[in-house]
């Protein structure tokens, strides 16, 4: 199985305000803007990409939404990592046989495609990595 950087997710308190810094400083151009309102996500999402990677900005839509609770408790800063995988299916399977945990409730498909899944933090000594993969279309 193949892992590959996908993405940073950086937990924010405004999009609007931080976007300056992708943009102006690191050059970063926004790929794409939206809101996904499905419960247990309830954020507004900046797609910023830069020379080689992409960063998704996450502004929570409500201030009991669990990105909300994230700040709270851990401030702004990296919320997850992703790693695109060739699929997900066979990538949570062959992770769960070495003894990983996931996140079960986290399970999706994004609005953008992306199907995505969180290992439990228990699993990766406190990071939330995310293992993801795009529907073909």
């Amino acid at each position: 199985m193949n892992y590959v950087l996908d993405h940073v997710g950086i937990a924010v308190r405004n999009i609007d305000d931080a976007l300056s810094f992708y943009l102006n400083v690191l050059n970063g151009s926004l790929e794409d803007r939206y809101t996904s309102d499905a419960p247990g996500v309830e954020v507004h999402v900046a797609v910023v990409k830069t020379a080689d990677k992409v960063i998704e900005l996450l502004e929570p839509t409500n201030k009991n939404s669990p990105m909300a609770r994230f700040i709270k408790q851990r401030g702004k800063g990296v919320h997850h990592i992703a790693y695109r995988v060739d699929n997900l299916e066979i990538a949570i399977h062959e992770a769960s046989k070495n003894g990983i945990r996931f996140l079960e409730n986290t399970r999706r498909t994004n609005l953008r495609g992306r199907r995505l899944i969180y290992i439990n933090p228990a699993s990766t000594d406190g990071t939330l990595i995310e293992l993801c993969d795009y529907l073909k279309s």
